[in-house]
C-alpha cells in the first residue's frame, strides 16, 4: 500500500521540527539564566536580563506564530474566529517587534560595554543597569501601539472576501478599512524597523572595528602565549554579532519575501519560504548563545540549584 504524502504535511513535520528544537532550545536557555540572575549573584550581569527578555520574546513569538502554521499544514482549517485572529496575530506581532528592538539594544550595550574608558561613550558605562528597564517598557508600549491596526484589520477567512483583503495568513485575513490608518501603521513599522536596524548595524560596524584594533594590540601577547584565549568580552562581543547578523539576514530576507506576496498571486511556495524564514532566528538563535558561551557557565547554572538543595537536605538531617 503506498502512502502518499502531502507537500502540506512535509511543510508541517518540517515547521514541527523547526519549532521544537526552538522552543526547547529557548525555554531550556531561558531557565537557566533565570536561575543564575536570580540564584547565582556573583555571576549576575546586567546583559543577562537583556537574554532574558530576547529569548522570552523568541518563546512566545514560536507559540503564537508557530501552533496555527502547524495546524493550517496539517488541514486544520477555520480554526479561529474574527477575535481568535486578532488575539493571535496581534500577540505575535508585538513579540516579534520585541525581539527586534530587543535584539538593537543588546548590541547597543554590548558596545557600551566595550568602549574603552578613553572614549566619549564611557559615561554610559555605569549608568547600563538604570536604563534596561525603561528601555525595555519603551519597547512594550511603541509595539503594542503600533500593532493596534491588528486588532482592527484581522478577521477569520470565512468572514471576509477574497477581493478586500491586503494580507493573508491562511488561518486569518487582514482587511484595510482605512487608508490613513493603515498608512499610518507601516510608516510606524518601517520607521521602527529602520531605526532598530540601523543601530544593529552602526554598533556592529563599530564591535568588528574595535575588535581588529584590540586584536592587533595584543597580537604579541598571544605570540608568547602558549593557549591564547579570548576574553569574556571578546565572546560576548562575538555572540552579539553573531546575533545580529542572523537577525538581519532573516528578518530583512522575510520582510522582502512578504511583501513580494502580498502584491503576487499564485505564489505558494514563496509563503512557505516565508513562514519557515520568519521561525529561523527564534529557533537558531538560543543555539548561538549556548555555542559562544563558556560551557562551564551552563553547567554550573543547570547544578548549582541541585547542590543548593541536597546541602540543605544533609543540613537538615545532621
Amino acid at each position: 500500500m503506498n502512502v502518499i504524502v502531502s507537500r502540506d504535511s512535509i511543510l508541517g513535520v518540517f515547521i514541527f521540527t523547526q519549532l521544537g528544537i526552538g522552543f526547547i532550545g529557548n525555554t531550556l536557555l531561558l531557565v537557566l539564566l533565570i536561575n543564575s540572575f536570580l540564584v547565582q549573584l556573583h555571576t549576575k550581569k546586567p546583559i543577562d536580563l537583556i537574554f532574558i527578555h530576547l529569548l522570552f520574546a523568541n518563546v512566545m513569538t514560536i507559540l503564537f506564530s508557530g501552533i496555527p502554521e502547524v495546524m493550517n499544514a496539517f488541514g486544520v482549517r477555520n480554526f479561529l474566529d474574527d477575535i481568535g485572529c486578532k488575539a493571535i496575530l496581534y500577540i505575535h506581532r508585538v513579540f516579534r517587534g520585541l525581539s527586534l528592538c530587543t535584539t538593537s539594544f543588546l548590541s547597543i550595550v554590548q558596545a557600551i560595554i566595550i568602549t574603552p574608558s578613553n572614549s566619549r561613550w564611557a559615561w554610559l558605562k555605569p549608568k547600563i543597569c538604570t536604563y534596561i528597564l525603561p528601555a525595555f517598557c519603551s519597547f512594550w508600549i511603541i509595539n503594542m501601539l503600533i500593532y493596534i491596526h491588528v486588532i482592527i484589520s484581522a478577521f477569520a477567512p470565512y468572514n471576509t472576501t477574497e477581493l478586500d483583503k491586503f494580507y493573508s495568513l491562511t488561518y486569518c485575513i487582514g482587511k484595510d478599512p482605512d487608508h490613513l490608518q493603515s498608512g499610518i501603521f507601516r510608516g510606524s513599522m518601517v520607521l521602527r524597523d529602520f531605526v532598530c536596524v540601523f543601530l544593529m548595524v552602526w554598533t556592529s560596524v563599530y564591535m568588528v572595528k574595535f575588535l581588529f584594533k584590540h586584536r592587533k594590540t595584543v597580537q604579541h601577547v598571544h605570540r608568547t602565549s602558549l593557549s591564547p584565549r579570548p576574553s569574556p568580552e571578546t565572546k560576548a562581543t562575538h555572540t552579539i554579532l553573531a546575533l545580529v547578523s542572523c537577525f538581519v539576514f532573516f528578518y530583512w530576507s522575510n520582510s522582502f519575501l512578504t511583501i513580494y506576496v502580498c502584491y503576487e498571486r499564485n505564489v505558494k511556495g514563496l509563503e512557505n519560504i516565508t513562514i519557515i524564514l520568519s521561525h529561523f532566528y527564534p529557533a537558531i538563535s538560543p543555539f548561538i548563545l549556548i555555542k559562544n558561551h563558556n560551557k562551564r557557565f551552563f553547567l554550573n547554572c543547570a547544578f548549582a540549584k541541585m547542590r543548593k538543595s541536597s546541602q540543605h537536605t544533609i543540613s537538615l538531617n545532621t
